[in-house]
């Protein structure tokens, strides 16, 4: 089902947030919606790796906030983690690596840009948290809508 995020915003204009200019899609699909799961790392990855990994995405968008570090959270091996997986999509309060690899893989990736390099340290993450930023509170279990006009976030779903 091919959703349009100006539509939604049309019909639905008091139940959706915006998520402000500067995320664009990396990823091999213009569009994606689902049920949001949220994570916050510090840093490293491994925890969105378990995630992508590990658990059926059926349905779901991953959320993950780095606070802008620069360096890159997701790459060619977890966008094929997505895929294998069945997630819709991954939006990304950071960057990305591997761009020209992961064109072809039917997961949208949002993010603010990209960069070569990863972060090394193993570090913990937290999941199901509330997650701010781009003007969006971004909680577990809200909807997410996204094609090439922006992403949405609604507290419930709404298609």
């Amino acid at each position: 089902m091919t959703i349009f995020t100006a539509d939604l915003c049309d019909e639905y204009s008091d139940k959706v947030q915006v998520l402000a200019a500067g995320y664009q899609n990396y990823g091999g699909v213009d569009n994606c919606h689902g049920e949001i799961i949220t994570i916050k790392l510090n840093k490293n990855n491994s925890d969105l790796i378990t995630l992508l990994r590990d658990e059926d995405g059926t349905g779901k968008v991953v959320v993950v906030d780095v606070e802008q570090e620069y360096f890159a959270v997701v790459g060619e091996n977890l966008m094929k983690f997505a895929h294998q997986n069945n997630y819709a999509g991954i939006v990304i309060n950071g960057y990305v690596r591997d761009t020209f690899q992961i064109t072809d893989i039917p997961v949208a990736l949002f993010a603010l840009g990209t960069c070569p390099r990863k972060s090394i340290p193993v570090t913990s993450g937290e999941r199901a948290v509330k997650l701010a930023f781009g003007g969006v509170e971004f909680n577990q279990g809200d909807y997410l809508y996204a094609d090439t006009d922006g992403v949405i976030v609604t507290s419930e779903k709404i298609v």
